[in-house]
């Protein structure tokens, strides 16, 4: 399989429950609820996504022709990165990482001891061997993974409400301010929700207030 990647590099998670954490961001291209075109954003399924997963013109992004040549990049971005790091960590995003994220990928990072976490819309069932699913479900789209280590909910989305959410298997949950014009009141209102059922954690979106990717 050929995979295509935006971007990746090294970097700290900016949001949910592994804030602060250090690793590769691999941003796959593509995603089945939006074209990543502007004049498609009104009629797709999440017209609120803040990322540009369009091509394979990022930093280090490219099509990797097999497993073992994207695997060996993840870790060459880990070394080249860190001093005297224990196993490496990456982060599968996107768009939507599961339209590529398969079996012979994971094999091929964990023979080499890497940490797999990925962060999907959960439309499709993600594969085993992966350490740590956070999936951050989206109003009017199928969700088909309903379980995993978090869920974080972007807030507020009307048709998609926590309530809806928190019979779910996840060990943790996670509200995130919808960014854009109403940011500042989405972040209040999703304090206030999480301030009145504590099984919900405040997710901020970090990266951006400290100038990172």
């Amino acid at each position: 399989m050929t995979y295509s990647v935006k971007e990746m590099y090294l970097t700290l998670q900016g949001e949910g429950q592994m804030v602060g954490q250090v690793a590769v961001f691999c941003r796959f291209s593509g995603c089945n609820l939006w074209s990543g075109r502007e004049e498609d954003r009104a009629g797709a399924v999440c017209n609120f996504c803040d990322t540009d997963f369009v091509g394979t013109n990022g930093p280090d992004g490219g099509k990797f022709a097999d497993a073992d040549a994207l695997s060996n990049a993840i870790i060459d971005c880990w070394k080249h990165g860190t001093q005297n790091a224990p196993a490496p960590h990456v982060v599968f995003t996107g768009g939507e990482p599961l339209l590529q994220l398969d079996t012979g990928l994971i094999s091929a990072l964990k023979a080499e001891g890497v940490f797999i976490a990925i962060e999907t819309n959960g439309t499709i069932a993600a594969p085993e061997n992966i350490d740590w699913v956070c999936v951050s479900p989206k109003a009017n789209a199928p969700l088909v993974q309903n379980s995993g280590d978090e869920l974080k909910l972007v807030y507020p989305q009307p048709e998609a409400m926590p309530e809806r959410f928190r019979a779910l298997a996840f060990r943790h949950f996670s509200l995130q301010p919808m960014d854009g014009p109403m940011a500042a009141a989405n972040t209040k209102a999703a304090l206030a929700y999480c301030q009145k059922h504590p099984e919900w954690r405040l997710s901020i979106q970090t990266h951006k207030m400290i100038g990172i990717d």
